[in-house]
């Protein structure tokens, strides 16, 4: 039975996001189940082909899909985040594009067999690696902050420079084996490159002073962002093939650099759209493929190709290119294997293959198992490896997920230093230096500054920490923090103490409404904790066993004891609040901020009473 167009058009999104759920519950690299997915529902089980479903409309879906992507990603290219980076990014971008274009363009005519001619094409189109790889493996591994960063500018400065590459090898083949040619044709591509460069830098200015002026509401931004890259793209790539991509990365960068709130305001919305499209578009051209392309992976050629294309070529041009660039050999090893190929390659090799062989050139005709076989092996490779690799490099952030505490008093440096003895990474902020002498004192992480500002987002790395306590003397402010944070950290990760007793808080109807999820309970304020630490309160940390349950526990601690988490023997650190579902079990840490000793004493004299009246 044939499917219907939008039956497919479910299914592909079901399996996409699909995908990414099962890669993120089974902590798997999302790109590589997304291929097996389109792969089975494609040519393994012919539940669909989109390109023949698509028709004359698949190409336009995925050239403006990848556009988006693209947009979005360098969105984040920011040149403060370049601090110490420049030369090494620089470097890695050009010169080290240059040799991989050079040496892969050798190993695909010496070991693939392809033609000089094809061979130049697709070396310079296989220098790409893209956001649409990248991106997801950099939030699944988790690696130190240079790296990281390296990695996710090359990603998305190189995908436009490979496709210019490619198509400037075309045009230089088309100029030297055409007859009656000149140099027109040359001469325009390098023209249409600058004018697509400088259009897409006006089309960011001019956006950018639209929305800073008040020219569009805040209604019509999004909207506005989106119809313009489409507008930059479409304009530049009907010049010529391949100078759209460049045109879209200007935009964005320019859009990036600007310093506008409303572009920040946005960002995790683009950040949805951009994993919507990138799962649909994997889904696509998995699905598409044909079997007999899949089969002829397989050829010795072609797996040597690959072979050496992961193993040679890629680290080759990593360490030639940044020699006295200040990168360390572990961070130049990690750079040179982290390169796996995405949306890009696989749509403008398709592309190329028609092309070149309409030219004549009959070994184009495997450009598309080429591509594929490259693809498929380096997300799998790569995708499998750069946790594990990052940390016998020592470049991966490795421990339990970690805590930033907002506010800094008695009771949360307390509590900093018990998530430090659980080796739980811990930070506190905040912006008055008064109140981190408590920290300072104790010795506990800190940083000074406010959360909510540009300059910490650039100056403190976050990565290591996955959960947020917002704890200052002010209810809304740390409802704003939570608010502010909640599309990051996610629902269930942040938190917020309410300063005072519910009498106190003449704003409690609207704050209570707002924010994230109170910490512990809503009977007790950051007032009465601080009390209770000036009492002599302690921290104590209770290790749960078969033989002593979480319920004997409970019976054992006494009313006024505070609740505060739960280390699990897994790492996972679960603090108490009013839904608290996880239920502690043996092995298990339970973490508490207990009465002093000398009152445990009269609390367990009076149960033993109670139980000897029994």
């Amino acid at each position: 039975m044939e499917l219907s167009l939008l039956f497919e058009i479910m299914l592909i999104g079901l399996l996409g996001i699909g995908s990414q759920w099962l890669a993120w519950r089974y902590s798997l690299p999302a790109i590589v189940v997304m291929s097996i997915a389109g792969l089975m529902a494609g040519p393994v089980l012919g539940l669909m082909n989109p390109e023949e479903s698509f028709g004359d409309l698949y190409s336009p879906i995925i050239s403006a899909a990848v556009a988006i992507i693209l947009f979005e990603g360098s969105l984040n290219l920011n040149v403060k985040e370049l601090r110490g980076l420049g030369k090494p990014v620089f470097r890695i971008s050009t010169v080290g594009a240059f040799i991989a274009w050079i040496l892969g363009s050798l190993t695909a005519h010496y070991v693939a067999g392809l033609s000089w001619a094809v061979a130049f094409v697709i070396g310079g189109l296989f220098i790409v690696t893209g956001p649409t790889v990248i991106l997801p493996l950099l939030r699944q591994s988790k690696l130190k902050p240079r790296p990281a960063k390296i990695l996710k500018w090359e990603g998305i400065i190189v995908d436009p420079i490979g496709v210019l590459l490619a198509v400037f090898a075309f045009e230089i083949i088309a100029f030297l084996t055409a007859s009656g040619t000149n140099g027109t044709t040359l001469l325009l591509f390098f023209l249409v490159s600058i004018f697509a460069a400088v259009f897409g830098i006006i089309c960011g200015r001019f956006i950018g002073w639209m929305f800073e002026t008040g020219h569009i509401p805040e209604f019509l931004k999004s909207p506005s962002i989106f119809a313009s890259v489409i507008l930059c793209f479409t304009i530049s790539d009907e010049l010529m093939h391949g100078p759209g991509l460049l045109a879209v990365t200007a935009m964005g960068m320019t859009l990036a650099n600007m310093g506008i709130s409303s572009i920040s305001d946005m960002r995790h919305f683009k950040e949805n759209v951009s994993i919507l499209l990138i799962s649909g578009i994997f889904i696509m051209l998995a699905a598409s493929l044909k079997m007999e392309t899949i089969l002829h992976i397989f050829n010795p050629h072609i797996i040597g190709y690959v072979l050496l294309m992961m193993f040679l070529v890629r680290p080759l041009s990593i360490f030639l290119s940044t020699i006295g660039s200040g990168l360390t050999v572990n961070e130049k090893a990690l750079v040179g294997w982290i390169a796996p190929r995405g949306i890009v390659a696989l749509t403008v090799s398709s592309y190329f293959a028609s092309v070149l062989t309409e030219y004549g050139y009959e070994d184009a005709s495997i450009l598309t198992t080429l591509t594929f076989g490259l693809v498929f092996f380096t997300v799998v490779a790569h995708g499998f490896s750069i946790g594990w690799l990052a940390k016998k490099l020592h470049l991966s952030l490795e421990g339990k997920p970690g805590t930033i505490i907002v506010g800094c008093n008695r009771f949360t440096v307390g509590l900093a230093k018990s998530l430090e003895k659980a080796r739980v990474p811990v930070i506190i902020l905040d912006t008055s230096w008064e109140n981190l002498r408590y920290a300072r004192n104790e010795g506990v992480p800190f940083y000074h500054g406010e959360i909510l500002s540009e300059q910490t987002e650039y100056n403190l790395d976050t990565i290591p920490y996955d959960y947020l306590i917002a704890a200052t003397d002010f209810d809304s402010y740390n409802a704003l923090v939570c608010t502010t944070f909640m599309p990051e950290y996610g629902r269930t990760n942040v938190f917020k103490v309410n300063p005072y007793l519910e009498e106190h808080n003449s704003s409690e109807n609207i704050v209570d409404k707002v924010g994230g999820r109170v910490l512990f309970t809503n009977e007790i304020s950051m007032e009465d904790l601080i009390n209770k630490i000036m009492q002599g309160y302690i921290f104590r940390q209770t290790t749960l066993t078969p033989q002593y349950s979480y319920e004997q526990y409970r019976k054992d601690k006494a009313d006024s004891t505070v609740f505060l988490y739960a280390l699990k023997s897994s790492g996972q650190v679960n603090f108490y609040t009013e839904d608290m579902r996880t239920t502690p079990s043996a092995g298990d840490i339970i973490v508490s901020l207990t009465p002093p000793n000398k009152e445990i004493k009269k609390i367990k004299e009076k149960l033993e009473s109670q139980r000897n009246n029994n």
